[in-house]
């Protein structure tokens, strides 16, 4: 609960110093608009030559890019500028403000930022998946919609435990820019299904850089295609990772310097 107290805490900071700056979101509109209008044409330009890819139909794919765009801007508003943030702080020497407070230093390096015009992201995300799923034919009932939440939550924590490692990896490698940057490209594999992809991506999209639970187990949660044997697989996988990377942050800091060194 006191984690749960500080990250609100954050996230009011954070939204009250985002609200100086409402230029901002006139940015964030053009480039999500910019964004959702070159994946939709993409889509139309695919399905323009088949019915169907690997067994997903255009209105299933849409569902997908939904969520894909939808857990694109969840990382860049929360995940993604306080795992960079770490890292600027671990080449500065500067992590030791987080690191003498009176809160587990992993709960504060995780909730210190947030980039709340990527919202913009998320609800457009959301405005495609709803229009996909209006779109599909097969019933989608409450085990769907649980499963959905279920899948999408444990995708999310998989990509943060995926930054975490990057951010932990700063005080061995100074200079970790280059994985983050490798780290987009790579989650823009999520605007296919996995499946599509040959075996070696398929794994490393799953396993390495956990794309596929992230975006193409919901989107198969939302299709009504989605075993329960892969949902079980994703809850063990998420607990694996998580205490994996809770384990490998404190070891991490052992290794830490700072300025009060």
């Amino acid at each position: 609960m006191n984690a749960l107290r500080v990250s609100l805490l954050f996230l009011k900071v954070g939204v009250m110093n985002e609200l100086q700056y409402r230029v901002n979101l006139v940015v964030q509109l053009f480039q999500s608009a910019i964004t959702l209008v070159t994946g939709l044409a993409v889509l139309a330009l695919v399905y323009s030559h088949t019915d169907e890819l690997n067994g997903w139909s255009q209105s299933e794919l849409l569902c997908l890019t939904g969520i894909q765009i939808l857990m694109a801007g969840a990382i860049r508003m929360y995940v993604e500028p306080n795992m960079s943030r770490v890292i600027d702080e671990v080449r500065e020497g500067t992590l030791d403000y987080a690191l003498t407070k009176p809160e587990d230093a992993q709960v504060l390096a995780s909730v210190r930022e947030v980039r709340i015009w990527h919202v913009v992201d998320v609800f457009s995300g959301l405005i495609v998946l709803g229009f996909g799923l209006s779109r599909i034919t097969t019933d989608f009932g409450i085990l769907d919609a649980l499963a959905f939440a279920v899948a999408l939550v444990l995708g999310g924590v998989m990509i943060y435990c995926f930054w975490l490692v990057i951010a932990t990896g700063a005080f061995w490698v100074v200079n970790m820019w280059h994985v983050a940057e490798l780290f987009d490209g790579l989650f823009a594999t999520g605007r296919w299904p996995v499946g599509i992809y040959p075996g070696w991506l398929r794994v490393s999209v799953t396993f390495l850089v956990p794309v596929a639970f992230a975006v193409t187990v919901p989107a198969e949660a939302v299709t009504s295609r989605l075993e329960w044997e892969t949902l079980l697989l994703a809850v063990v996988f998420a607990g694996f990772l998580f205490a994996a990377t809770r384990w490998f942050w404190r070891f991490g800091l052992r290794r830490y310097s700072g300025a009060s060194a």
